[in-house]
């Protein structure tokens, strides 16, 4: 590789990742600050990962361990891309019981995606929830803000359907 490549490439590098540097900037290099930095890595990003752990780990000082157990502990940061819209699945006790398990199934075949996944046209992420409040309606998903309740199998793609462009 001669010289002026290599400059380049170590150029593009420290552009990808010059917003982690504003972002500790702004917080401060403390590692307390973990978690206020990893928010808003998550908000310009969508995602954290695993590269963007280790650069913020650098930064910080601290461990890569520490730093992706943050990540993977909670629900709210995501290590890999989201789709465009956030399938919630609720699979607390009424929806379960009036059959969330196999609208799940019909999810996961229609999507082609395992729970956390993200589809591979990047249009939708499935995720299961404990519980969203509305049993009456059981079983119940959100999109994004918009709540669907008694769910069936058969309904999936109709719902899938409003979202797809």
């Amino acid at each position: 590789m001669t010289e002026a490549k290599q400059v380049k490439e170590d150029e593009a590098m420290l552009n990808k990742f010059k917003f982690i540097d504003e972002i500790i900037e702004e917080h401060g290099k403390d590692p307390e600050s973990l978690i206020p930095v990893l928010i808003d890595i998550q908000e310009e990003s969508g995602y954290i990962s695993p590269e963007v752990q280790k650069k913020t780990a650098e930064k910080l000082e601290v461990p890569t361990s520490r730093v992706n157990s943050v990540v993977s502990f909670y629900s709210y940061f995501s290590a890999q891309p989201k789709g465009d819209h956030t399938l919630g699945l609720c699979m607390g006790t009424a929806c379960y019981a009036k059959g969330a398990e196999g609208v799940l199934e019909e999810l996961k075949d229609e999507l082609n995606i395992e729970e956390g996944g993200t589809s591979e046209d990047g249009t939708f992420s499935l995720s299961v929830r404990r519980c969203l409040g509305a049993c009456a309606m059981a079983p119940v998903m959100m999109v994004d803000d918009k709540v669907y309740g008694n769910l069936t199998p058969d309904g999936v793609t109709d719902v899938l359907d409003e979202y797809r462009e």
